[in-house]
């Protein structure tokens, strides 16, 4: 299949051929949701920990003997109903991470892509342009691609290129290396360097 390149300087019109394998994948929810779902969760820090009644300080003698005094049976001040006590289901650290292949996420990446051409979303440049950090640079480039809602990605880091984005509403700076099904799906539209779809046909 044939994607339109659009030369923002020349402001000219072009075609790339791409691969139908990549670019033009039926779509599949239930692998998207799922590689999707294990990116989301791999993100989570898993970091939450509290104290049970084993790990809570002090406790260590019983407050009032078994029998004789009136009151109910106590073993522990560190007791879950007693205050200042332990936690009944103590949260520890935990990692939250899923196992998801590498042709399985290979392959959510291309439905994805493949979804975003059909729905003319996909938005190829020869390149952005941008060689001084500043936010009229990047806003004449939306206007020429005729977005706003925008994911810019390249073929490597440009510094230059976030610098000048990171002012924007719904505006985001990625590279080939850094992609992940959340931001393809998180933007209304994505704008594609020449080389960076080289790049992804690539790898993909």
């Amino acid at each position: 299949m044939k994607l339109k390149v659009l030369n923002v300087g020349a402001n000219k019109t072009t075609s790339l051929e791409v691969s139908d394998a990549i670019f033009a994948r039926d779509f599949n929810q239930s692998l998207v949701h799922q590689v999707t779902t294990a990116y989301m969760a791999g993100a989570r820090q898993g970091s939450k920990a509290q104290k049970s009644r084993s790990t809570a300080r002090g406790g260590g003698k019983k407050p009032w003997k078994q029998k004789g005094t009136g009151r109910s049976r106590a073993g522990t001040s560190r007791s879950p109903i007693w205050r200042s006590g332990g936690v009944t289901f103590a949260a520890q650290p935990r990692s939250y991470t899923q196992k998801v292949n590498k042709k399985m996420y290979q392959g959510a990446i291309s439905i994805i892509l493949s979804q975003l051409v059909r729905s003319k979303r996909l938005k190829v440049v020869k390149e952005f342009g941008v060689k001084d950090a500043k936010t009229k640079n990047i806003v004449a480039l939306l206007k020429a691609v005729k977005v706003q809602n925008c994911l810019l990605m390249t073929d490597k880091i440009d510094e230059n290129l976030y610098l000048s984005a990171r002012n924007l509403y719904h505006v985001g700076v990625c590279h080939t290396q850094s992609i992940d099904p959340v931001s393809l799906i998180g933007y209304e539209n994505v704008a594609i360097t020449e080389a960076a779809l080289k790049k992804i046909e690539a790898q993909l």
